[in-house]
C-alpha cells in the first residue's frame, strides 16, 4: 500500500503475480493511480506498507541486484530534440553498455532500430512535439527503443497509445506483444482500449478512484465479473458472437455508474464506490490467490554503467553535440557577445580631441571608461545567467529516467559546466577583442578576460541553480532580473558602501552585503587593474603609494592630531573621545616598524599627558615622512626622463600616457572629487584620501573598496588575484549547493509549508462550516421549542 501525505490518494494493500511472458494491461479511469502503481513496482516510489518481490528478491531493500532487469517508459518524452534518432539511441546505449565496443554499440543499435521499424528514419531529427520530423507512433517506438536496448527482463510503460491514431496505437501494441514472445514481461497503463488491444492483454487489472484495486484476471472475464456484479441482461456474454469484438469501455461504464433519481436525471452518487468495489474484490478474487516467493536465478543481463569519467565524457560529447546541432541556439550566443561589446564600444566611446585634431579619439580622455567597465560586468553576469538557465531544467524528465538507470549525477552536472565555462570562455573572448579594438584599451585584454570570463562562469552556476530549483521556464526568467539588480546595486559602481542604508553600511571596510555580491569583487578588480597595470601606470604605482602616504600622514593625520591635542592641552572640558583617538592613533604611529615607538607611556590621559612631548613625535614622524616623499618624488623625476628620453621628448611621453592612462578611472580610483579626506569613526581616524594607495589594516582579507592589495595574516596579496581566487570560491560554493539540490529543497520545503498551511486553513474553514451548521441546527430547535411552548398541542 502507498499514499501521498495529507491525501487519500494513492494505492490500496492487494496481492499481484505476473510471470515473464505475459503482456499484462492497468486499467481505470483518470487519477486512478495508475501511474503511481508502476513507480511502486519499478521502484520509483517506495511502498508504506508490503512488499515488490521479484524472482524473491525484495526490489526496494535489494535494489543493486535487480540493476538492468526492470526498464521503465514514462508517458513523457525522453527523446533530445536536436539529436537524430540514431544518435539519442547511440549516446543512451554508450551509458549503459560499458563493456561493449564502439562497433558492438553501433550494431546492437541497429539490430533495435531494424526491429521497430526506425531504421529508415535513423538520419532524421527527431524534433520537438509541435515542429515534428517523425510522426507519433514513431516518436513512441523509439522512446520504447531507449528501454528496450539494454534488454531488460521486465519493461513498465505508462500510456503507450497516448497521442496516437488507432493504427499507430496497435503496432506499438503488437510491437509490445511481441516482447512477450521473447520472454519479456510488459506491464502497461492503459486508459482507454481498442477491442485489439484489449484483447492482446494476458492479465488485467482494474483500478478505482483513490487507488482501490477492484480486479485482476483475464479481460475478457472482467467483462462477465462485472456484469454478473451489476445484474446485467446477458452477463455471461464477454464479447460480440458475430463480429468477436469487445467493448472495454463497458467495464469502466459498469464501475463509474450513476444514481439516477426521482426525476430521472444521473446525480453524482455512485451506485457502487469503490469501497465496495474493493471488498467485493477482497472477496471474489483476492480471496483465492495465496503467495508465491520463488528464488530463482536473474537472466543475464548485459547493462553495465561506465566510471564516473566515462559518463562526464559521453555527457559533455552529448551536450556540445546538442548545442552544435542547434543552430539558432549557436548563432545568438556566438553573436550576443561581440555585438553587446560593439554597441557599448560605440556609445561609450566619448571624443575629446586634440589641439590639432577636433574629431580625435584620446583614450587618457574617455569619461565613460568607468562606466564601461561596469557594463562590462553587467553583461558577464547577464550571459552567463541567460545562457545556462535552461541547462536542468530541460532536462527534468531525462534525468528521472538517468536517476532510474544509477548513473552519475555529478559527471551530468560536470559535464553541464564544462561545456558552459567553454561557451563562456569564447563569450568573453569575443567580447574583449570587439571592445578593446572599438576604445582602443591596450595591454590589458588578458587581466579583464580572467576577471569577465570568472564573472560568467560565477553567473553559469547561479543559472543551473536557478534552473534545479525551479519546475517552469516563465519563472527561472521571471527571477534573473531579481538576481541581476542586486548585483548590479551592490556592486559598490551606483551607491558607495558608506552611503547605503546604515543598517548595512559600513565606513571602515566594504559591507557584508557587498562582499557576498560576485560583481563587488568584478569590478573593483577591473578598475584596480587597469589603473595599476596599465603599461604607463605600473612605472609609478609604487612610488605614487609612497607619496600618497606621505602626503596623508603629514598634510591631514599630523595636523589633526595636533589640533585634537592644542585642544586637550587648553581645555580640561575637552571630550575624553579625543584622547582616546589620540591613543589609538598613535599607538598605529608606533607599531609602524618604520617609525621610532612613541617613548611615553600608553594610554594618555589628563594627567600624564605631556604635550611637548607628543609634538616633538608627531616632528620625528613628519621629518620621516618628508624624506620618504622626497626620495620617491626624486625617482619619480628619474623615470620620468628615461621615458621622455626613450620616447623621444615631452611630446610623445604625453602620447604614451594618452594610449594607456585614463583620467576618468584615475578619478575614481583615487577619490579625488571627494570633498572629506578624513573622517572619525568609533574613536579611529579613517583615511578618505587616495584609497587605492591605501593598505588595508584588516588581516582577515577585507578592506575599504578600491584597495590595491588585500591582507590575509601576514601576506598582502594583489587585489587583482585575491578578487580573482573570491570568484572561483563563489564558483565551488555554488557547485555544492548544485550538487546537492540546496536552493531545490529550500523551494521544496517552502512548497510543503505552504500545502501544510493551506491544509490548515482548510481544516479550519471546514470546522468552521461546521460549527455553523450546528449553530443553525441549535437555534432551529431552540425556535421549535419556543413555538411548542406557547401553542402546545395535545396528541
Amino acid at each position: 500500500g502507498f499514499s501521498f501525505p495529507r491525501s487519500d490518494n494513492g494505492i490500496r494493500p492487494f496481492l499481484f503475480t505476473a510471470r515473464s511472458g505475459h503482456l499484462i494491461g492497468i486499467m481505470g479511469g483518470s487519477g486512478t493511480g495508475k501511474s503511481t502503481l508502476l513507480n511502486l513496482l519499478n521502484g520509483n516510489l517506495q511502498p508504506h506498507q508490503g512488499r515488490v518481490i521479484i524472482n524473491g528478491i525484495d526490489l526496494h531493500r535489494e535494489k543493486e541486484k535487480l540493476e538492468g532487469v526492470i526498464g521503465y517508459v514514462p508517458q513523457d518524452d525522453l527523446l533530445i530534440e536536436e539529436m537524430t534518432v540514431f544518435e539519442n539511441l547511440y549516446y543512451n546505449a554508450r551509458l549503459c553498455f560499458a563493456d561493449y565496443s564502439h562497433y558492438k554499440i553501433i550494431r546492437a543499435v541497429m539490430r533495435v532500430l531494424h526491429d521497430l521499424d526506425l531504421d529508415t528514419i535513423k538520419h532524421l531529427k527527431v524534433g520537438d512535439p509541435l515542429n515534428k520530423t517523425i510522426s507519433g507512433g514513431q516518436r513512441k517506438r523509439l522512446n520504447i527503443a531507449l528501454e528496450l536496448i539494454r534488454q531488460p527482463s521486465i519493461l513498465f510503460i505508462d500510456e503507450p497509445t497516448s497521442g496516437l491514431s488507432s493504427m499507430d496505437s496497435e503496432m506499438v501494441m503488437l510491437l509490445l506483444k511481441q516482447l512477450t514472445l521473447k520472454g519479456k514481461l510488459v506491464i502497461v497503463n492503459i486508459h482507454q482500449p481498442s477491442s485489439f488491444i484489449y484483447k492482446l492483454f494476458d492479465k488485467l487489472l482494474v483500478l478505482d478512484r483513490g487507488g482501490y484495486p477492484i480486479y485482476q484476471g483475464a479481460p475478457l472475464d472482467a467483462v462477465v465479473y462485472f456484469k454478473k456484479i451489476a445484474a446485467q441482461v446477458n452477463a455471461e456474454e464477454s464479447h460480440c458472437h458475430s463480429c468477436g469484438n469487445v467493448n472495454p469501455e463497458q467495464v469502466l461504464q459498469i464501475v463509474e455508474a450513476r444514481v439516477v433519481n426521482q426525476r430521472g436525471k444521473l446525480t453524482q452518487m455512485r451506485r457502487v464506490s469503490p469501497e465496495e468495489w474493493y471488498k467485493l474484490y477482497k472477496t471474489h478474487i483476492e480471496a483465492n490467490k495465496k503467495p508465491q516467493f520463488k528464488k530463482v536465478p536473474l537472466p543475464e543481463n548485459p547493462f553495465r554503467i561506465p566510471d564516473r569519467w566515462k559518463q562526464f565524457k559521453i555527457f559533455s560529447l552529448r551536450n556540445l553535440l546538442t548545442k552544435w546541432a542547434n543552430g539558432q541556439y549557436m548563432a545568438v550566443n556566438l553573436l550576443e557577445a561581440p555585438l553587446l561589446a560593439l554597441i557599448l564600444g560605440y556609445f561609450t566611446k566619448y571624443i575629446t580631441g586634440t589641439d590639432t585634431n577636433p574629431n580625435a579619439y584620446v583614450f587618457y580622455g574617455n569619461e565613460n571608461l568607468p562606466a564601461f567597465l561596469l557594463m562590462c560586468v553587467i553583461v558577464a553576469l547577464f550571459i552567463g545567467m541567460t545562457v545556462s538557465a535552461e541547462e536542468i531544467i530541460r532536462d527534468a524528465r531525462l534525468l528521472k529516467r538517468e536517476k532510474f538507470l544509477n548513473l552519475s549525477r555529478f559527471s551530468y552536472l560536470s559535464s553541464k559546466v564544462v561545456v558552459l565555462l567553454l561557451i563562456s570562455a569564447v563569450q568573453m573572448l569575443t567580447y574583449i577583442v570587439v571592445a578593446h579594438l572599438i576604445l582602443e584599451i591596450r595591454g590589458m585584454a588578458l587581466q579583464h578576460w580572467l576577471l569577465l570570463f570568472s564573472t560568467a562562469v560565477v553567473a553559469n552556476l547561479i543559472g543551473l541553480n536557478i534552473s534545479a530549483a525551479f519546475r517552469t521556464v516563465v519563472t527561472i526568467y521571471i527571477l534573473i532580473p531579481l538576481v541581476l539588480v542586486p548585483l548590479i546595486l551592490f556592486s559598490g559602481a551606483i551607491i558607495p558602501f558608506d552611503k547605503l542604508h546604515k543598517q548595512i553600511s559600513s565606513l571602515k571596510v566594504v559591507p557584508v552585503v557587498g562582499d557576498l555580491m560576485a560583481s563587488r569583487w568584478s569590478y573593483e578588480a577591473l578598475a584596480v587593474t587597469q589603473f595599476r597595470d596599465n603599461p604607463f601606470q605600473k612605472q609609478f604605482f609604487d612610488l605614487d603609494m609612497e607619496i600618497s602616504e606621505a602626503v596623508w600622514v603629514n598634510t591631514f593625520l599630523l595636523p589633526r592630531l595636533e589640533q585634537m591635542l592644542d585642544q586637550v592641552t587648553r581645555s580640561e572640558q575637552a571630550a575624553d573621545w579625543m584622547l582616546e583617538v589620540l591613543n589609538n592613533e598613535i599607538r598605529k604611529l608606533s607599531d609602524d616598524p618604520r617609525h621610532l615607538p612613541f617613548q611615553d607611556s600608553l594610554p594618555l590621559s589628563g594627567k600624564n599627558l605631556n604635550p611637548d612631548a607628543l609634538s616633538m613625535y608627531f616632528a620625528q614622524i613628519r621629518d620621516i615622512y618628508s624624506d620618504i616623499q622626497r626620495e620617491a618624488n626624486r625617482e619619480k623625476e628619474r623615470i620620468y626622463e628615461k621615458i621622455i628620453s626613450e620616447k623621444g621628448g615631452p611630446e610623445e611621453f604625453l602620447n604614451y600616457r594618452n594610449r594607456y592612462a585614463n583620467q576618468a578611472l584615475t578619478d575614481l580610483v583615487t577619490q579625488r572629487n571627494r570633498l572629506e579626506k578624513i573622517q572619525i569613526y568609533r574613536n579611529t581616524i579613517l583615511r578618505r584620501y587616495e584609497p587605492i594607495y591605501q593598505i588595508p589594516n584588516s588581516r582577515l582579507g577585507r578592506a575599504h573598496f578600491y584597495a590595491s592589495y588585500k591582507r590575509i595574516g601576514p601576506w598582502i596579496i594583489d587585489t587583482f588575484w585575491f578578487n580573482l581566487t573570491a570568484l572561483w570560491l563563489f564558483v565551488l560554493v555554488l557547485s555544492i549547493t548544485l550538487y546537492y539540490n540546496v536552493p531545490g529543497r529550500i523551494v521544496a520545503n517552502l512548497e510543503s509549508l505552504n500545502r501544510q498551511y493551506q491544509f490548515i486553513r482548510s481544516q479550519l474553514h471546514l470546522e468552521k462550516n461546521e460549527y455553523k451548521n450546528l449553530m443553525r441546527k441549535i437555534r432551529k430547535q431552540r425556535g421549535v421549542r419556543r413555538i411548542f411552548h406557547k401553542f402546545p398541542f395535545q396528541f
